[in-house]
This record gives C-alpha cells, sequence and structure tokens, in this order.
C-alpha cells in the first residue's frame, strides 16, 4: 500500500478512539467528522467512476447524520425547550443513519457494490464501532430501538435473496448482524463479545474473496480448488449464517440468552426465524461452487500452495468452539 493509505488508516483507528474515549458530544462528533475524513480518501485510492460514486454516497449520508446530531447536541446546550425524548430520538436515528441500520440503510449496498474487498471490510467492521458506543450510552425508549431491530432483521434477511454480487450480499448479511447486536446494545460487555466475533468472520470472508477475486456468485463454479477446501469455505459460510455449533452462533446464543431473560420473547421469536433466511442465500453460493464445474478459470489462476494454506488457517476460526460453549 501507498505511505498515504497508512497515514489515513492510523488517523482512522485514531479518530474512532477519539470517540470511544470522549466524555462529551462535542468530542464524541468530532471523532466521527475525523473517522469520515480519513475513510473517504481510502475509497479514492483507485481513482475510478466507481471509487468516486462510493466516496460520494458516503460524505453524503454521512454529512447528513453529522448534521443531525451536531444540531440536536447545540439545542441541548443552548437549554431549547424541546423534551429530552425528541432530542434523544434525533440522535438515535442520526447515529442509526451512520450504522447503515434500517430503515435508513438503503445507501449500504450501494456503496458496497462500487468498492473492493478491502474497504467493505473495512466498512462493515471497524466504521460500525464507534456508533454503537454512542447508541449503547444514549437513554431512549427501547421502542425506537425495537422497531430499528425488526426492520434490520427482517430487511437484511430478505434483501439477500435475489442478490448476485456477492458484496451486496454481505451488505445485507451485516444488516441482519447489525439488528442482533442492538437488540443488546444496552450491556456493552455482551455486545462487544458479538462485535468481535462478527468483525473476526467478516475480515476472513473478505479477505478469503479478496485473495480469490470473486465478486460475484457464478464465479464460485469455477474455483479450482480440491474438496477439502471447498468444505472449509461452506464450513466459514455456514458460520457467518450462525449456524450451530460453528463460532459463528456463538454470539447469536448470547443474544437469546440475554433476551430470554429479559423476557422480550416476541422480539427474539422473530429474529429466529428470519436468522435462518441468510442461510439459505449461504447455501446458494456454496450450491454454485460444488454442482457446477468450469473449465474457463479466469479470475483464480493463482491459486498457489501459500493461498490454500491462508485460506485453511483463516477458516479454521469458523470450526465449532465447544470448550467456549461449555464455560459460558
Amino acid at each position: 500500500m501507498k505511505k498515504s493509505m497508512w497515514f489515513f488508516l492510523f488517523t482512522l483507528i485514531i479518530s474512532t478512539s477519539i470517540t470511544l474515549s470522549a466524555n462529551n458530544w462535542i468530542s464524541m462528533w468530532m471523532g466521527l467528522e475525523l473517522n469520515m475524513m480519513s475513510f473517504i480518501p481510502i475509497i479514492l485510492s483507485k481513482n475510478n467512476k466507481s471509487s468516486a460514486e462510493a466516496s460520494m454516497i458516503y460524505f453524503l449520508v454521512q454529512s447528513i447524520s453529522s448534521m443531525m446530531l451536531m444540531f440536536m447536541v447545540l439545542m441541548k446546550m443552548i437549554k431549547y425547550m424541546m423534551p429530552d425524548n425528541i432530542n434523544n430520538f434525533i440522535v438515535i436515528f442520526s447515529l442509526l443513519m451512520k450504522l447503515g441500520a434500517a430503515p435508513f440503510h438503503m445507501w449500504m449496498p450501494e456503496m458496497l457494490s462500487k468498492i473492493n474487498w478491502f474497504k467493505s471490510m473495512i466498512l462493515l467492521s471497524w466504521q460500525k464501532l464507534a456508533p454503537l458506543m454512542m447508541i449503547s450510552n444514549i437513554n431512549i425508549n427501547n421502542s425506537v430501538i425495537n422497531i430499528s431491530i425488526m426492520l434490520s432483521v427482517v430487511i437484511g434477511s430478505l434483501g439477500g435473496i435475489n442478490q448476485m454480487s456477492l458484496r451486496k450480499m454481505m451488505a445485507y448479511s451485516s444488516i441482519n448482524h447489525l439488528g442482533w447486536m442492538l437488540a443488546i446494545n444496552k450491556n456493552i460487555h455482551l455486545w462487544m463479545i458479538y462485535f468481535t466475533v462478527y468483525s473476526i468472520m467478516i475480515m476472513i470472508m473478505c479477505q478469503t474473496f479478496n485473495k480469490m477475486k470473486i465478486y460475484f456468485i457464478n464465479q464460485m463454479s469455477s474455483l479450482n480448488m480440491n474438496n477439502t477446501m471447498k468444505i472449509m469455505l461452506f464450513i466459514m459460510m455456514m458460520s457467518m449464517g450462525g449456524m450451530p455449533p460453528f463460532i459463528g452462533f456463538l454470539p447469536k446464543w448470547i443474544v437469546i440468552q440475554s433476551m430470554m431473560n429479559s423476557e422480550e420473547m416476541f422480539l427474539i421469536m422473530m429474529m429466529i426465524m428470519f436468522s435462518l433466511i441468510p442461510l439459505m442465500f449461504y447455501i446458494r453460493v456454496m450450491t454454485n461452487m460444488f454442482m457446477l464445474q468450469n473449465s474457463t478459470i479466469k479470475w483464480f489462476q493463482n491459486c498457489n500452495m501459500k493461498m490454500n494454506m491462508f485460506i485453511i488457517m483463516s477458516m479454521n476460526m469458523s470450526l465449532p468452539m465447544i470448550m467456549i460453549m461449555d464455560v459460558l
């Protein structure tokens, strides 16, 4: 990577750290703005039309949400006669827009379809940390968060069914996982466990697809891989979908247990039912790889032993972790 890229990655980490360690709204807002201005040059590292469109989408969405956030912070500071509930609602809306949670999700799949896997990995993992932490520190009525949870789970599940682009599919899967993270957002220790496991799985998936240069489902049929590699990739995809007993089921198990203790039975029942749909479109991806064979290989010619070992070692993170489950 270029030296400038390392600089912007460093400022990206510093800006999120500023938001996480701040004790007032102005400092949090400053960290979010620095984060946005650090990520846009990373998107524009390749000078093409898709990167320019993606950077413009990201800039507009983040700017609008930042304006909403700053407006309500100023209203709080000047003691304007507005109920605290309304202030908190608008702050939550701005943070949900930054996260790409439903019903403010429209920009996320469109933007992901225009950037590469490395930038998608940052957007789907690191960029969610600061807004999630801010939401967990706001005293808000559960009904607002519950509506966003239900919409995120439903839209994240149904939106990825007919997608041929793997990046759009990962975007809708991220929206679905975001609904699960919001469900336990008041308990910082639990959602941090979920976020950590989810981020590791996203990094493995994005790096694997980046190494293979895969962007669409029909490319899966042309992978020159042996059966062991295909099974490992299948395990990783099932872990991403949250199928037991793989590691991806562990954070969902934590959410289910926490919400059952809170007696939120209807919400968790709906979340469990709609979590089966992402498994369906993950299996559809794997079906192309197992059932179809194509003799012409154009985008996956450098499948050497070093590449195979990278994928195998990465996918082992998705294997069952029975000891951890027994401890919990």
